[in-house]
């Protein structure tokens, strides 16, 4: 098997700092309410939400393998006001965590459970990536006055 230790703090990380991404995503979301984006209100409400689904299928885990599951604390994190600061804000953060969440994926490779559940994750945070690298791209294309229109 995997080194379990190693793969139990994997998690941990995702733990973590997913559901602070999950909270900030939330608290993205009001705030776009409160702009009157009612399209970005909702993807990001709902992109918490499925956030804190992948924090628990990692907390289960960690239980499953015998490892203690912490409470950490939590760095902070912009809040944008600016629709388009956020979305390249919230790329970055994208393009960085999948680089390291392959890498412990790869480490699994030899606990199928595990393995999947990253492996899934992976591929839901890869087409998070997807999807802000072309709402940026749509921007470029029609302009940030009618990208915003569209998100009302």
């Amino acid at each position: 098997m995997a080194d379990r230790e190693k793969i139990i703090e994997g998690l941990q990380i995702i733990v973590t700092d997913l559901a602070q991404q999950a909270d900030g995503h939330l608290i993205q979301s009001r705030v776009f309410a409160s702009e009157g984006f009612t399209k970005l209100a909702e993807k990001y409400a709902e992109h918490a939400e499925e956030e804190r689904g992948w924090v628990t299928k990692c907390i289960d885990r960690i239980i499953d393998l015998g490892g203690e599951v912490k409470l950490e604390a939590k760095k902070a994190a912009p809040v944008c006001k600016n629709p388009v600061d956020w979305l390249k804000y919230d790329l970055q953060v994208s393009i960085d965590g999948l680089a390291w969440l392959k890498e412990l994926t790869e480490a699994a490779k030899d606990d199928y459970t595990t393995f999947d559940i990253l492996k899934a994750y992976y591929q839901d945070e890869e087409e998070d990536m997807y999807w802000g690298q072309g709402q940026l791209e749509l921007i470029e294309c029609i302009g940030v006055q009618n990208w915003l229109i569209r998100q009302l």
